[in-house]
């Protein structure tokens, strides 16, 4: 399968990046990693570091096609999540760097992926949302139980709140793994941070991406600065990368 990629990683109106980013394509397919150093934690610009790097190397020290795909995401975001615990051990445990992150996968036509957090995977087809992940936060718990609706989450008191990260404690966090995706010419894959798709909507995020009209290394400049300027200056880091499909 041949991909089309693009990546972009804006500081908002933040002093620093702490967002992480990587994408390695190869004959066998692709590997996406996505990495947020949490914000009220120290260090989490190096603890998305470390989460990255752990994730990257561990894919690039296997033999490829896996044979285990979901497998492989389990046991990468696990070591991910103990080296970050490895690094602030040494802190008070409510400080610790922490970091969510989102892992995607792309072999034999088909997508497989894995997030701990609210760092998303969207897949989109034809204009429209086809799935994404679910946040590890308060705010999608109150929307699965019918407590608020989706309009009330990008302005919930506790939109920020994440139940689950990397970093922190040393057991193992939750962790939410897809089944085997299957990918059709034009599709698109996106792994991205709370700061693009916290201001925006689902169809606002798909339809920008499927714009027929344009690159897409230009959509997706145009949807993250977007995303900046609906944030304001309360803008927080906005990273992605995104995959198309070209056969």
């Amino acid at each position: 399968m041949r991909l089309e990629k693009s990546e972009i990683s804006l500081v908002g109106a933040r002093e620093s990046n702490q967002d992480r980013i990587a994408c390695l394509i190869d004959p066998q397919g692709a590997f996406v990693v996505v990495c947020d150093g949490m914000g009220g934690h120290q260090a989490g610009e190096q603890a998305a570091e470390i989460a990255g790097r752990a994730l990257c190397d561990r894919y690039g020290a296997v033999e490829r096609p896996l044979m285990d795909p979901l497998g492989f995401l389990h046991l990468a975001l696990g070591a991910a999540h103990a080296q970050v615990v490895q690094f602030g051990a040494d802190q008070p445990v409510e400080i610790r760097p922490r970091a969510t992150s989102a892992v995607l996968l792309v072999q034999d036509g088909a997508a497989y992926w894995a997030h701990v957090g609210d760092s998303r995977i969207y897949h989109i087809r034809d204009g429209a949302v086809l799935t994404r992940t679910r946040d590890h936060s308060h705010v999608e718990l109150l929307l699965r139980e019918g407590l608020i609706g989706r309009e009330q989450m990008q302005g919930h008191p506790m939109r920020n709140f994440v139940e689950s990260c990397l970093g922190g404690e040393a057991l193992l966090p939750e962790m939410t793994l897809s089944g085997r995706n299957a990918l059709r010419s034009g599709d698109l894959l996106l792994v991205c941070t709370d700061g693009l798709w916290g201001t925006l909507t689902d169809e606002q995020i798909a339809k920008s991406l499927s714009a027929p009209e344009q690159r897409l290394s230009d959509a997706l400049y145009l949807l993250a600065r977007r995303a900046v300027e609906a944030g304001g200056s309360t803008a927080d880091n906005t990273s992605a990368v995104v995959l198309r499909c070209l056969d």
